[in-house]
């Protein structure tokens, strides 16, 4: 049996938010696939050791300070991106962000920031990212969501509803790219052991075993393989869809 077609290998492959957690192992993934890899973040100091680590793995990385909120520093990236590698065939929009605070104590500040940088952060990347994919070969644009988008969290509303907006985004995209050739899918995970999420809960990716399936918590490694399979041939009859990443799904149990 082949597994040739969840291959990225010769690929062009732009990921923000790469300085660590899921982003970062999205980037590693598809760098130690044969994937040609740009990875951005808004310190270049936090991506630079990204990056490095790619390359003394005997992978290709470029690493390039961008803040998503910023149309020219998007744009800036992209063209950083083919200028280094002639082409983008995969974008992976992962920058975002968030804080808890019950809705009447987000200041309007707080609601913009946090809608800047997952919804509008989003529709910067891809609208620029796009552009040189519909006028070339086509790509693949993986955008990323969340259960909270998808079922709201309380202390999260700004959040929630960016990552809802960024869900119902993907499948209108994915009906209007499809002539270019452009496939638009999203993820959307529960709970990862990401260094923020483990502080917080106090579990650790070390202490996950992947063969165990009741469990609510996974890694971002394992929300890099949904990502890979999004990005090869393997998943060339999906577009418009949010994979949902959770675990163990919430059921009711019945009353005896």
């Amino acid at each position: 049996m082949t597994t040739e077609q969840f291959s990225v290998d010769g690929d062009t492959a732009l990921v923000t938010g790469a300085s660590s957690g899921i982003g970062r192992a999205i980037a590693e993934r598809f760098a130690a696939d044969g994937a040609d890899v740009v990875i951005c973040s808004r310190e270049q100091e936090n991506v630079d050791p990204v990056a490095e680590g790619i390359e003394e793995s005997g992978g290709s990385a470029l690493a390039v300070e961008c803040d998503v909120r910023d149309r020219e520093s998007v744009e800036a990236l992209v063209e950083a991106t083919v200028a280094e590698f002639d082409g983008l065939d995969t974008l992976v929009n992962n920058a975002g962000a968030s804080f808890m605070a019950n809705f009447e104590g987000i200041s309007e500040n707080g609601w913009k920031t946090i809608v800047d940088i997952n919804l509008h952060g989003t529709y910067h990347c891809t609208q620029a990212a796009g552009e040189v994919m519909r006028e070339g070969d086509g790509g693949t644009i993986i955008n990323f969501a969340s259960v909270a988008g998808q079922e709201g969290a309380p202390f999260m509303s700004h959040y929630a509803a960016a990552k809802a907006g960024v869900a119902n985004l993907t499948s209108t995209l994915a009906y209007e790219w499809a002539d270019d050739g452009v496939r638009v899918n999203c993820i959307a995970p529960g709970f990862v052991a990401t260094p923020g999420v483990a502080s917080q809960m106090g579990v650790t990716a070390d202490e996950i075993d992947r063969e165990e399936v009741d469990r609510k918590i996974g890694t971002s490694e394992e929300i890099a393989d949904v990502a890979q399979f999004l990005a090869s041939p393997a998943a060339s009859y999906l577009t418009g869809e949010t994979i949902t990443a959770r675990g163990v799904p919430d059921i009711m149990e019945s009353p005896e």
